[in-house]
């Protein structure tokens, strides 16, 4: 029996793997979730899945529901504390990081200290300090197996190459041909300083997240996979094409030196590559639809446009200079979604934040540590804040 803990339950990652645990069997079981403010749905979950442990993130939250729990499942006191109790749990064999943005440094951290198998789909600590969490990972002998769709199908494409203790693959690799739908905005002819949040959430393919969809719509969400999969397989900036393909079949691709290309293909869902994760290194049914490669519709590729996108050329940028600029880059862009969110700025503003933060900012080229991610992190969130505060955003030019 396979025994998982899920981090972040009630998001787009979280509610897929329920759902994919709950098709596979009674040999895959939940032992722990966590949540944070949709409350309802955390306590259909408990009542559902009966895990041993629950626990929400906010104080309010946690009010709201400590004498709702059933009593076959404990509920731990709010805050990060209970997210790194779940996360190094000793009976634990996965865990699932489905959290947003960086309140998930800290508990992958525990996760990987804790030596565990992580099932990634949390990338902003990758973002922030990936170089340092991958030396970690080899000092503890913890294992991370990405879930988002695209890193997902490079694992996967790399499956015969031994690349899963890190830093092995390189030398067979050509390039990595990392896909991006391009977004709502690929085709949009419009004035992007008009476009709402409602707009920018309205992704054609997938159903995710708030931030990570606005993200997506900015093309930032490439530019952050681009780090991730720098520091996944310890790769070069190089490396990595981006390849805009809007069906959303081809999920990325591995480019061997021998000019041979093997890729991943499916209909796009995060079940899939959520149970490739939970069932690795076995492959089992899956729910998902089949992909008919006889009525595939034309797929096209194309290279991004980085100068409607400047987010990826942001991105891109940072992952050039290294160091401390990818976890400024990470913590600037979380302060302008958020805002962009609550329409205190433009769509076409994020950027400018993200730009004024990097602009400021600077690094002294050494080795990033953990702890100099989080004070970089907390730095350009005070930055973003300020350059919002004070509009000086507005003159910011990119």
């Amino acid at each position: 029996m396979k025994r998982i803990v899920i981090l972040g339950s009630t998001g787009s990652i979280g509610v897929s793997s329920l759902s994919v645990i709950s098709a596979l069997g009674p040999d895959y079981q939940v032992l722990a979730i966590t949540g944070n403010n949709n409350t309802d749905l955390f306590l259909k979950q408990i009542a559902q899945f009966k895990p041993k442990y629950a626990a929400v993130y906010s104080e309010e939250s946690y009010k709201k529901i400590k004498d709702m729990v059933p009593a076959h499942t404990k509920l731990l006191g709010p805050g990060i504390e209970s997210l790194v109790f779940l996360a190094i749990m000793p009976e634990a064999d996965l865990i699932i990081d489905g959290l947003a943005g960086s309140i998930g440094f800290i508990p992958l951290i525990a996760a990987i200290k804790a030596s565990k198998t992580i099932a990634l789909a949390n990338k902003e600590p990758i973002v922030m300090a990936g170089r340092a969490l991958m030396d970690e990972c080899r000092r503890w002998n913890a294992t991370i197996i990405p879930v988002d769709s695209e890193p997902s199908a490079v694992f996967q494409s790399l499956e015969n190459v031994d690349c899963h203790s890190y830093y092995k693959a390189e030398p067979q690799i050509a390039a990595i041909l990392l896909t991006a739908s391009g977004g709502p905005f690929f085709k949009y002819d419009g004035d992007l300083s008009k476009v709402t949040p409602a707009q920018a959430l309205a992704h054609p393919r997938w159903k995710m997240g708030k931030k990570i969809t606005i993200d997506s719509s900015t093309l930032m969400n490439k530019g952050f996979e681009t780090i991730e999969i720098m520091h996944l397989f310890s790769l070069p900036l190089e490396k990595i094409k981006i390849v805009i393909h809007p069906q959303s079949i081809v999920h990325s691709a591995v480019e061997y030196v021998d000019g041979s290309i093997i890729a991943e293909l499916s209909n796009p869902d995060m079940r899939l590559p959520i149970q490739y994760a939970v069932t690795y290194p076995k492959r089992l049914p899956s729910p998902v639809k089949r992909l008919s490669v006889t009525e595939m519709a034309k797929l096209e590729f194309s290279e991004p446009d980085l100068n409607k996108f400047p987010c990826l050329c942001l991105a891109l940028e940072a992952a050039k200079k290294g160091g401390s600029f990818p976890a400024a880059l990470n913590a600037a862009d979380e302060t302008a979604v958020n805002a962009f969110l609550e329409g205190k700025i433009l769509f076409t503003d994020i950027p400018k934040i993200v730009a004024g933060v990097l602009e400021k900012h600077t690094s002294d080229n050494k080795p990033l540590t953990l702890s100099g991610a989080a004070l970089v992190d907390e730095w350009a969130r005070e930055e973003a804040q300020t350059l919002l505060e004070t509009k000086r955003y507005q003159k910011v030019k990119i």
